[in-house]
């Protein structure tokens, strides 16, 4: 796949260094949306969620976007929706791996792609990210959020 160098305006709205907010430049890429404004977002729903039994870093009223984003909670799921993305698994218990960041095995369109460990905007079949992290077209596709 090819592969675009974008921050998703983290620079822009003023952060600075390295964290882990691919979920957030990944939606602020693929939604066209400000990044300050999905992160805004993003952190008040990891203040409003209740802390889990494994949540360790961040729980109940830590309001960052910058630790990273549950993913599977529906205050999530639900924001993703408002945005007018649709979720699409890729893989199912037990199938293996069958998609890949590769070309052709993704729809063309506005894609916020979750793989392993990580969430990577992927604009008709080009990477838009820090890195290519694609692992020359070996990476595992779990799903993706495609712009409806």
């Amino acid at each position: 796949m090819k592969f675009i160098h974008n921050d998703g305006g983290r620079q822009a709205a003023g952060f600075q260094g390295t964290c882990g907010d691919c979920v957030c430049r990944a939606v602020a890429i693929a939604s066209q949306e400000p990044y300050q404004l999905v992160y805004d977002a993003l952190a008040g729903g990891n203040a409003t969620q209740r802390k889990g039994k494994r949540d360790v870093k961040t729980g109940q009223g830590v309001r960052t976007a910058r630790s990273g984003i549950h993913t599977k909670r529906k205050w999530f799921e639900d924001y993703m929706h408002r945005l007018g993305f649709k979720w699409t698994a890729c893989m199912q218990i037990g199938s293996g791996c069958i998609v890949h960041l590769k070309d052709g095995e993704l729809p063309m369109g506005r894609l916020v792609v979750c793989v392993s460990k990580h969430y990577v905007a992927v604009i008709d079949g080009v990477i838009n990210d820090l890195s290519d992290c694609s692992r020359n077209g070996t990476r595992c596709v779990y799903g993706y959020w495609s712009k409806a």
